[in-house]
């Protein structure tokens, strides 16, 4: 059985024709180069930090013109301006890294200068990667941190996450993969009394579940129902209300499908979970390790879901190497990562687009701004693993991968299809755009972008 698509969000309308871009960062370090790192204590002196003040002041008033002269320039990087470009957000970066504030300041004043917000893919990640260097020149406690590192409002972040929901395969095709192995495992048990309960630990908005619904739905009859429990671990009880709201409204208009919610705060014992006999249950891992503050934290919550000796475990996290090592070296990966999503953008939504700005500014560009300006030390920084390390982590607290189904990567390449709707072009899956494709001997699936892999689905089984 397949999963049904089912995304309840409403569709956008068809828009028109944008080229597709292709950027290809071509970065060469310079290894004799002697790292001279210095902490930014530096600033406590009171002329460094009133120096750094003026200078970032400058900086937003130019970071100003350049927001309202976005639509004057707007539009394609002529060629090889977006590699030096790039290349100029190395040096940049560089320079931070040194605390050399009149090298950074130099540098910044030239990248708002070329940087925009509705230009194309380079210019606009070089925008917000040119901001959290601009924030990381200060202390926390300045006032111009605040206003470089401002947070979107919980209704601008819904609406951004939604935004990226609609139009980009990315989630979809992390939830929909979580789904498929979930079902597939729920009808290998005979004796689970066709109960299925699943023990979500990063619920969010609980965009995962109406697809799951449905597909059980169509299994059932009006006579034999199935019962599905979700047991979600959320972030708030406001958050964990709305999408306890949210699922049951969507499940009422499947009657044959007796559906339950139970919220918990994240912090919560499973001792608090409510278990009935012989349920299939899975753990639901998509997104979530990778907001763990330590190792430690990391190793307890493995330990905790294979106490729950679940049927079936979910990991669906983002591929990279961004953990709190040196800053230019997640800086580097950071810049590779979120180059290949903004370009993916130009594959859904067109450059004027209202909710393309949205999804940039309010979802993405938080994330890069927020990567960039964790300390080393920094226990909140999130844990972007390579699916090898994760791997690694998985059979060391006692797992062993699963063989994913034919049938997921079916369903993979038939999301790209339904999903890449924006540009019309019939480019070589092979070479450009979404891809989608099979890892550690069919035990994993991930979506990449061009060639750079961006999420990857994996599942589990208890030793």
């Amino acid at each position: 059985m397949f999963l049904t698509f089912c995304v309840y969000i409403p569709q956008m309308e068809d828009t028109d024709e944008e080229e597709l871009l292709d950027l290809s960062l071509a970065i060469v370090t310079d290894s004799r180069v002697e790292k001279k790192r210095k902490r930014r204590e530096a600033l406590d002196s009171s002329s460094s930090y009133e120096g750094c003040e003026g200078l970032i002041f400058e900086l937003l008033q130019m970071r100003e013109q350049m927001l309202k002269l976005d639509q004057k320039r707007k539009g394609v990087v002529e060629d090889g301006k977006g590699l030096n470009l790039i290349h100029l957000l190395l040096i940049t970066a560089t320079s931070v890294d040194e605390n050399n504030l009149s090298a950074a300041g130099e540098n910044l004043r030239e990248l708002y200068q070329t940087a925009c917000l509705n230009g194309d893919s380079v210019q606009r990640v070089v925008a917000y990667f040119a901001d959290g260097l601009a924030a990381k020149l200060l202390t926390r406690k300045s006032p111009f941190y605040g206003m470089i590192m401002k947070e979107p409002t919980p209704e601008e972040e819904f609406l951004a996450y939604t935004d990226l929901y609609r139009v980009s395969p990315y989630y979809q095709f992390g939830h929909f993969t979580a789904n498929q192995a979930i079902i597939e495992a729920f009808e290998e048990e005979d004796k689970n009394n066709r109960a299925l309960h699943v023990v979500d630990f990063d619920v969010s908005y609980g965009f995962q579940w109406p697809s799951l619904i449905q597909s059980l739905s169509e299994k059932a009859t009006s006579g034999n129902r199935i019962s599905l429990r979700i047991t979600g671990f959320g972030r708030s009880l406001e958050e964990l209300q709305e999408t306890e709201t949210r699922l049951i409204s969507f499940s009422k208009a499947f009657r044959n499908l007796v559906f339950e919610f139970q919220g918990l705060l994240h912090g919560s014992k499973l001792t608090n979970l409510r278990k009935k006999k012989n349920e299939t249950v899975a753990a639901n891992l998509v997104f979530h390790l990778k907001t763990l503050t330590s190792f430690l934290e990391i190793s307890e919550t493995l330990k905790s879901v294979h106490s729950l000796n679940p049927s079936i475990v979910i990991l669906v996290e983002q591929e990279g190497s961004r953990s709190a090592r040196s800053f230019l070296s997640r800086f580097m990966e950071s810049l590779h990562y979120f180059a290949a999503m903004y370009d993916s953008l130009d594959d859904c939504l067109p450059l004027e687009s209202p909710e393309r700005l949205s999804i940039e500014k309010n979802h993405l560009g938080k994330e890069i701004k927020n990567i960039l300006n964790y300390d080393k030390d920094d226990t909140n920084c999130p844990r972007y693993e390579k699916m090898e390390t994760w791997k690694e982590r998985m059979e060391s607290h006692g797992f062993t991968g699963v063989k994913l189904s034919s049938k997921s990567m079916i369903q993979a390449k038939l999301l790209l299809k339904i999903r890449s709707h924006y540009c019309p072009h019939q480019f070589d899956r092979e070479s450009g755009g979404f891809r989608v494709f099979e890892r550690d001997n069919e035990k994993a699936i991930s979506l990449g972008w061009q060639d750079r892999c961006l999420i990857t689905a994996s599942a589990w089984h208890c030793i």
